[in-house]
């Protein structure tokens, strides 16, 4: 029997949203570093800023500015704080992935969406603005007073919308920042978007999907 969830949640950035944090740092130090000291540049970068949300909430361009200063650091380059607002600047810009917004339109006017993003305030609007699909509800780390993966922001978004764990279905590429949080707190139906960033781990208890052209499927629509 399919499953017919009173809500559809989404990661928005990274699933959703192409999160171009990678062609950022390359525009910034392409020019400066090997391939290989690149390459480990920005798998360094994506480290910080996971291990920045893990603690007490603080605004998301310092998130961006400690995790990019952290990764200099570590690669002996020099940081120029003018490089981090930049980057923090390109988010609000970035648009969906291609296959997005055509298949939430499959879904959108059935079954209502619901963004749980790690982005400030006044960032988001502009990116959900971007997908063209109407989305119900939107809820920001910032409102929620913590960042994925901390249950705190997904206990938010349940007082938010008045439902439980088994009530929604959720939807992400990444197991770090969703999945294993959904699994801990009991979110039973959920989606893997293989975006081929992380490695597939059917501990989790997912379905696979390629891309979101293929959810409705999944929904039985």
């Amino acid at each position: 029997m399919t499953f017919r969830p009173k809500f559809i949640t989404f990661d928005c950035h990274g699933t959703m949203i192409n999160f171009d944090m990678t062609g950022a740092a390359r525009d910034h130090y392409g020019d400066r570093l090997t391939t290989d000291q690149l390459d480990k540049f920005i798998k360094n970068f994506s480290a910080y800023r996971l291990d920045e949300v893990l603690g007490a909430w603080k605004p998301y361009a310092e998130v961006v500015h400690n995790s990019l200063e952290r990764t200099c650091k570590r690669n002996n380059v020099d940081f120029d704080p003018a490089v981090a607002e930049d980057i923090y600047g390109r988010v609000p810009t970035w648009g969906p992935h291609a296959d997005v917004t055509a298949g939430l339109a499959k879904i959108a006017d059935k079954i209502p969406l619901v963004a749980l993003t790690n982005a400030m305030n006044d960032q988001i609007p502009s990116n959900i603005a971007n997908l063209g699909v109407p989305i119900a509800h939107v809820y920001t780390a910032e409102s929620a007073g913590a960042y994925k993966p901390q249950m705190q922001a997904f206990e938010y978004m349940f007082d938010q919308l008045n439902c439980a764990p088994e009530d929604v279905l959720h939807v992400s590429s990444s197991f770090r920042y969703d999945l294993m949080t959904a699994y801990d707190i009991g979110i039973k139906n959920k989606i893997w978007v293989n975006r081929r960033h992380e490695p597939a781990n059917p501990f989790y208890e997912y379905t696979e999907i390629q891309d979101i052209s293929e959810l409705a499927a999944v929904v039985g629509l």
